[in-house]
């Protein structure tokens, strides 16, 4: 089965990591060849290329631009009457809207992939609705529960993403990695790693961290870099805001990485309290992978991803629980090993990136 993959390719998150995972496990047990159109080069492309992938070019594509729309169009046009594709798949609700009309014309099965919550309002998705397709994939019960607002009555099927399992000789980097990051021998590294997006909770996670100004032996490593101007600001604000707590001398700006698994690795406790619902949450899974314990938010993705034995799920925006959560770990080994000792059967239980790609392979069959 050959499968075209639609996105834009100019951000990287957890979307960008999965199309990457796809590619290096696209063939594992699934007979599914899956191929890549791009809007944009950039890390996406050059990692995909590396996994052996093919990538198709589209061109930049500006919305505002009908000329570039209908270049991208065109070059897609080329490309599905050149090369014969069983489905196409569409990756948010931008690449539905602007190549979901080609894909139908040209008589290719049309899925839909559901990476986030839909509420039909915003400019992309009332273009995407017009061109409904034949299924929607949805990573979490929280995303397809949004479903209604974008194609009520979609035929739609629920697929984890597939992660990765770190390699296991990166914990004989841990002791390198704490020293090239900052951390003393004995401190209790607490890290969050994701995108520098207001709603993933950075500021949460800092005033909580101010509440342990005087709790010794914990430094926080927070990893993620600014991909758009609005992100540079954003991690101005929390500069400053860190340094008002006091806490700056404790918190690390990693910025953007390549080797986050060899950071968790050298970590201790991983927390990213969302202020808005995590789609998913692939940076919990590989927490858990490398035997940390999730600290969260007790709503979407994280929910479904977290449990009691794994980690600990604090209620939206509560500075003085999460606060409380942290305190217990940085106090507590016995509790930390014990969390994260279950981590990684349960990565292993949700993810495991073979049957996730069978299952994603048998769900476009379908379509």
């Amino acid at each position: 089965m050959r499968v075209l993959h639609l996105s834009s390719g100019n951000l990287y998150g957890g979307v960008e990591t999965f199309l990457v995972t796809l590619a290096r496990h696209g063939g594992a047990g699934a007979a599914m060849e899956a191929s890549y159109a791009l809007s944009a080069e950039g890390r996406l492309s050059e990692e995909l290329r590396a996994a052996g992938a093919p990538v198709h070019p589209l061109g930049a594509v500006r919305a505002r631009n009908p000329l570039s729309v209908r270049r991208a169009r065109g070059v897609l046009r080329d490309l599905l009457s050149r090369e014969r594709f069983d489905a196409a798949v569409c990756h948010s609700a931008w690449a539905q809207a602007l190549f979901g009309p080609t894909v139908r014309a040209a008589g290719v099965p049309l899925v839909f992939y559901l990476h986030g919550d839909v509420r039909g309002r915003h400019w992309t998705e009332r273009l995407a609705r017009r061109v409904r397709p034949g299924l929607v994939v949805g990573n979490s019960r929280y995303t397809l529960g949004t479903l209604p607002n974008l194609y009520p009555g979609a035929p739609a099927e629920r697929v984890a993403y597939p992660v990765e399992a770190p390699d296991a000789a990166l914990r004989g980097e841990r002791a390198a990695t704490r020293a090239e990051l900052g951390a003393a021998p004995g401190d209790v590294v607490i890290v969050q790693s994701c995108r520098l997006e207001p709603w993933k909770g950075h500021r949460l996670h800092l005033e909580a961290l101010g509440r342990l100004r005087e709790v010794p032996g914990w430094t926080c490593w927070q990893v993620g870099g600014v991909q758009r101007d609005s992100e540079a600001a954003y991690l101005r604000e929390l500069q400053a805001q860190a340094e008002r707590l006091g806490i700056a001398e404790r918190v690390r700006w990693v910025g953007q990485r390549r080797d986050v698994p060899r950071i968790l690795a050298a970590a201790d406790v991983h927390c990213q309290p969302n202020l808005g619902p995590e789609p998913f949450g692939i940076a919990y899974v590989e927490a858990l992978y490398a035997g940390l314990p999730v600290v969260s938010t007790d709503m979407g993705g994280a929910a479904e991803i977290v449990d009691p034995g794994c980690g600990i799920l604090t209620p939206p925006g509560d500075a003085d629980v999460l606060a409380g959560a942290l305190r217990r770990l940085v106090a507590d080994p016995a509790l930390r090993a014990s969390l994260g000792a279950a981590g990684p059967a349960r990565a292993a239980e949700l993810c495991d990136p073979a049957r996730q790609v069978e299952r994603l392979a048998r769900a476009l069959a379908g379509a």
